[in-house]
């Protein structure tokens, strides 16, 4: 199968979900980039260009949810997190209203466009907020599961998008259960938990691994909050030590998330893979991931390095 960008993939979902007339969408001028122009193009009539209003759209989509429907509210992440988050605090995850956030554009892999459109603190931002549900999917598959997860759940929902085509993790019978991390292939030396554009170069890392005789663990972290305790404990109780990956801030996403859990209840040692506490820059996305050190052969490094900490 080709592969295809997780945002192409929302817009597909929107469409293909859109025959519930509950389902309006809002887009903050955006709609070609996001790829909500193609729910726009079977139900015009729900389809609202909201113009370069990022705050307002949030709080318009806040008075629909209260009316009764199920609102998609969709922006580049850094605009929708960054610019419209006091409206997401104070209209939205407050009074507990049906509105998902689709984000799209995240991370550095958003390329040229530079420091001021990488979104790398967004998911961190969302975490904070009481209500608020996020989700990461790594593929066209997933994406297509998590829209209609969030659909089907009740409150706020951030969904997280890239704009990089990415290659095919899951089957299209795989099952997705909001809310629980998805083991992608078992191992017992060490445990890589990712999301996002990351999960295919965590089976890649492993696969490094395995040629040098280390049975690493791949799980999926596709809903980032709430986050799937129960996988990530099994994981440091029976690998003994952790590598994050994620296209994100090491402060506040994935990888905090994951060591808030385990230092709660199970102390092992956790090494992150992420953007270290720096803004991004512009360039070639794949050599910006290079640059970052969000790559296979970084997320080896680092299990070995979790693993001589034992």
């Amino acid at each position: 199968m080709a592969n295809i960008a997780t945002r192409q993939a929302y817009g597909e979902a929107l469409a293909e979900f859109g025959a519930d007339e509950r389902i309006v969408v809002l887009d903050a001028d955006l709609s070609k980039s996001t790829k909500t122009d193609l729910f726009k193009k079977k139900y015009p009539e729900r389809h609202f260009n909201m113009g370069i209003a990022e705050a307002g759209m949030m709080c318009t989509a806040a008075g629909l949810a209260s009316c009764g429907k199920i609102v998609f509210a969709s922006s580049f992440a850094v605009f929708a997190a960054g610019r419209a988050f006091e409206m997401i605090r104070n209209s939205i995850c407050y009074p507990n209203f049906n509105v998902k956030i689709g984000a799209t554009h995240a991370g550095i892999s958003v390329g040229e466009d530079g420091a001021s459109h990488q979104a790398i603190e967004d998911i961190a931002l969302m975490r904070s907020l009481p209500n608020m549900s996020i989700i990461s999917p790594c593929d066209a598959v997933s994406t297509r599961f998590a829209v209609k997860a969030a659909i089907e759940k009740e409150g706020p929902v951030y969904l997280r998008f890239g704009r990089l085509a990415v290659p095919q993790i899951y089957d299209e019978n795989a099952t997705f259960e909001f809310g629980k991390g998805v083991l992608l292939r078992d191992g017992t030396d060490v445990t890589i938990i990712a999301n996002g554009l990351m999960v295919q170069y965590a089976l890649e890392a492993a696969k490094i691994l395995e040629e040098q005789d280390i049975s690493a663990r791949v799980i999926d972290i596709h809903t980032i909050k709430p986050i799937d305790r129960d996988i990530i404990l099994k994981a440091a109780k029976e690998t003994g030590c952790i590598v994050t990956a994620e296209e994100h801030s090491v402060v506040g996403g994935l990888g905090s998330a994951v060591a808030e859990v385990v230092c709660s209840e199970y102390p092992v040692p956790v090494k992150m893979v992420g953007i270290q506490d720096q803004f991004g820059k512009s360039g070639n996305p794949y050599e910006l991931l290079k640059m970052y050190g969000l790559t296979a052969e970084n997320i080896a490094a680092k299990a070995i390095e979790a693993m001589q900490m034992l």
